[in-house]
């Protein structure tokens, strides 16, 4: 979105404890906002709850970093690709989620419950003053209802994925009691609904930057099916999305060439972006809640980003990006063929970063010690971790600005850095790789390499190495033409995947989710829609649980941990006369 539409989105925050029961109160009466442009800022309301922020907390109240989009505790913590980060005392609630030890009382899971029922009310709240409207054209009218009910299917897709059964609310509902819904019913049919709508009716492109389009409402479309195993209504969708989607600005889709540039505000909202939460630097709030505020905690310790030294990529996934002398992974065992790192090695020791092959992907992603940081100067490992011996020795990099643009795209307004690097909710790999795995599930082997050697292809790419500083007193001078590492990254040879056989090329595809995805909040989701979750979780836990006490004796226990439990503060608000109208999820 526009810095406009950003900065009008902070008129239009609420608060409160419990967003089933309560409908929203705003200070205008709908006789004076019951027209197009009061709806037309509803409907910015309801866009401005994709961040869940509001200032200096999350836009429920909790910590802004409790309901962060990115969803970097739920998605990437929880699944095992990074650790919470800082020491055991800090933000302690996030140990619990990490190691599946949480119960129905953690605020964390009720700040993100709702956070996504707030964006739920706005949504329900649009469409109502919509209906007394007498000055919006049919076509607007279609136009608005359907980027609405994208919203309203994005907020409720969240919930799904994270606790499974929860309430359905109707804009229809009138009366406050209406309210008290049960969770009894699979909510799947109606986000699909509200998708279809969404893709039906949406325009291919858009005036303002930041509103959803026909396609990526279509390919959030496919990613509900793909999670509800309809492969065959996902490869439909996801093949239209390929052949004709375009962006809200009208880029026909694809992979931009430099993969870094998916991260760096200064080239947003490129034709890799699917769909992506705005944000925004130095908006005249004095505050970064438009500054990607989710993420604040998230910057190494002791650098030039002040705090706080959370989300620390794994040991696990750093191992994932080793490659064999042919530039293919090693899927089975490669924590076996482990990346050299310097965990208890302090900076001012010897260290030499490791000299073995690996997907250049690994340095875009992984803040390791010798290898330039951005534009920031080369990381100098122990001193920018928290406590190595607690998460760790690397540092995450996706979320991090660049030093060359940071008085104008990163925002110091507050004790932690924000900056205007977008959330991108979908992006093009994202969908090729989608469309992958729902090809490889209907046997279509060779499709699916195609799409999965189109990201490999790009990762190999000379501009996706990093490569050393010219002058590395001086990393500002630019870089050279040396690479900073052995990288050696390919696409799979002609009929590997047929050769794999369709089991194991569906763990090639679910590997290539875990490199390219990394720490973008996906991994937890994939796990557990795959049936993995066990699996892969527990050999994490006993892998990484021998190297570090954060993770040690973390358990996936089937089926209780596919889901989170239902926050014990809405069943209790949700009581009457001794009885719940929500249940709780098995196990807990």
């Amino acid at each position: 979105m526009t810095a406009a539409i950003v900065s009008s989105m902070q008129l239009l925050t609420s608060c409160g404890d419990d967003f089933l029961e309560k409908p929203a109160y705003g200070s205008l009466s709908e006789d004076i906002i019951a027209n197009r442009a009061g709806v037309e800022k509803m409907l910015i309301g309801a866009y401005a709850a994709l961040d869940a922020q509001g200032n200096g907390a999350a836009i429920a109240t909790g910590g802004p970093w409790e309901a962060a989009p990115t969803n970097w505790i739920y998605g990437s913590v929880a699944g095992g690709e990074a650790h919470k980060g800082s020491d055991g005392a800090d933000q302690p609630a996030i140990n619990a989620i990490a190691t599946f030890t949480s119960d129905p009382s953690n605020g964390f899971l009720n700040t993100k419950w709702k956070a996504m029922y707030e964006g739920i009310a706005r949504t329900n709240n649009t469409l109502k003053l919509m209906a007394k409207a007498k000055d919006i054209t049919e076509a607007d009218k279609q136009r608005i209802e359907a980027e609405v009910r994208f919203l309203r299917a994005h907020y409720y897709f969240e919930l799904k994925k994270m606790f499974n059964m929860v309430p359905w609310i109707e804009e229809t509902i009138e009366e406050l009691a209406d309210y008290n819904q049960p969770n009894n019913a699979d909510i799947w049919p109606k986000i699909e609904a509200d998708l279809q709508f969404a893709m039906d009716n949406l325009p291919n492109t858009q005036a303002q930057i930041g509103r959803v389009n026909k396609w990526a409402a279509a390919a959030y479309l496919g990613k509900a099916y793909l999670y509800q195993k309809k492969h065959a209504e996902a490869k439909s969708v996801f093949d239209q999305v390929i052949t004709s989607g375009v962006t809200a600005s009208g880029l026909k889709y694809g992979l931009i060439d430099k993969f870094k540039d998916n991260f760096d505000a200064g080239n947003e909202n490129n034709k890799e972006s699917v769909f992506a939460i705005q944000m925004v630097a130095n908006d005249g709030t004095g505050t970064i809640a438009n500054a990607n505020q989710g993420e604040m905690l998230n910057y190494p310790y002791n650098s030039p980003f002040r705090c706080c030294g959370f989300f620390q990529p794994s040991i696990d996934l750093a191992n994932s990006y080793r490659t064999t002398a042919q530039g293919l992974p090693y899927l089975d065992n490669y924590n076996a063929t482990r990346l050299e790192h310097d965990q208890g090695i302090a900076s001012n020791e010897p260290f030499t970063p490791d000299t073995q092959p690996v997907d250049p992907r690994l340095d875009w992603t992984v803040g390791r010690r010798g290898i330039p940081f951005l534009d920031w100067g080369a990381h100098p490992g122990q001193a920018w971790i928290r406590l190595q011996s607690y998460a760790g020795p690397y540092s995450s990099k996706k979320h991090i600005y660049w030093k060359a643009t940071a008085n104008t795209l990163s925002d110091q307004s507050s004790w932690a850095p924000g900056s205007a690097i977008n959330v991108v909710l979908i992006r093009y790999a994202d969908v090729l790789l989608m469309a992958a795995e729902a090809e490889a599930q209907l046997g279509n082997l060779s499709q699916s390499q195609e799409y999965v050697n189109m990201i490999r292809i790009r990762a190999a790419r000379p501009e996706n190495k990093v490569y050393q500083y010219a002058n590395p007193k001086d990393p500002m001078a630019g870089f050279s033409n040396a690479p900073a590492a052995n990288y050696n990254v390919a696409p799979y040879p002609s009929g590997y995947f047929t050769g794999l056989g369709q089991q194991k090329a569906l763990e090639a595809i679910y590997f290539e989710r875990k490199i390219e995805l990394a720490l973008e909040g996906h991994r937890y989701f994939d796990l557990v829609r795959w049936g993995r979750a066990a699996k892969e979780l527990n050999a994490f836990f006993s892998y990484e649980g021998g190297i570090l006490p954060d993770v040690k004796g973390g358990n996936f226990i089937t089926g209780k941990h596919e889901y989170f439990p239902i926050p014990q503060r809405q069943i209790d608000l949700h009581t009457t006369n001794g009885v719940s109208s929500l249940k709780q999820n098995p196990g807990y």
